[in-house]
């Protein structure tokens, strides 16, 4: 004959201790795995005041919208030093006299730079000026006779040797 104990399962000390190691550890688990894909994917870009830059963003969208309806296109790339291409509609941009680029880095403000680009032929502007390897944020700023007639801000990988 099978005997059946009546005896209730007892929830002792070592239950609890285990009900608790496997709460906290769910819990530090997701908040490890949280902080993680959190430093991946932030970008960086912080400002100073987050209201007055909620104030400026539409007319900062006309700007951009001005831009981009003149047919004028800039592409920046920095292997030996800094080069901005200026075109309008395919052909190189003439009018452009001075161009000049503020660069600074998406978390830290003490490697900001601020770059004016010499002409080296129609729509082509240069500088020798090598940057550090990693993330940089340009924002690009083209003149005609005193007169801004293109912004643009690029966020790019630089490439190149530590100095």
């Amino acid at each position: 004959m099978i005997s059946q104990r009546n005896e209730p399962n007892r929830f002792t000390g070592w239950h609890m201790m285990a009900v608790m190691a496997l709460f906290f550890g769910i819990i530090i688990s997701v908040n490890l795995v949280m902080a993680w894909n959190a430093s991946l994917s932030w970008s960086g870009l912080v400002v100073e005041n987050a209201y007055v830059a909620s104030q400026q963003f539409n007319g900062k969208l006309a700007e951009t919208r001005a831009f981009a309806a003149s047919g004028m296109k800039g592409e920046l790339t920095a292997e030996d030093g800094l080069r901005y291409v200026l075109t309008r509609r395919g052909e190189p941009e003439r009018a452009v006299d001075h161009v000049v680029a503020v660069l600074k880095r998406p978390v830290e403000a003490c490697e900001d730079v601020r770059i004016e680009l010499v002409r080296d032929g129609e729509g082509v502007f240069v500088s020798p000026h090598a940057l550090k390897p990693g993330q940089w944020i340009a924002d690009v700023t083209s003149r005609a006779s005193g007169a801004l007639v293109y912004r643009q801000a690029v966020r790019f990988k630089a490439t190149g040797e530590d100095q």
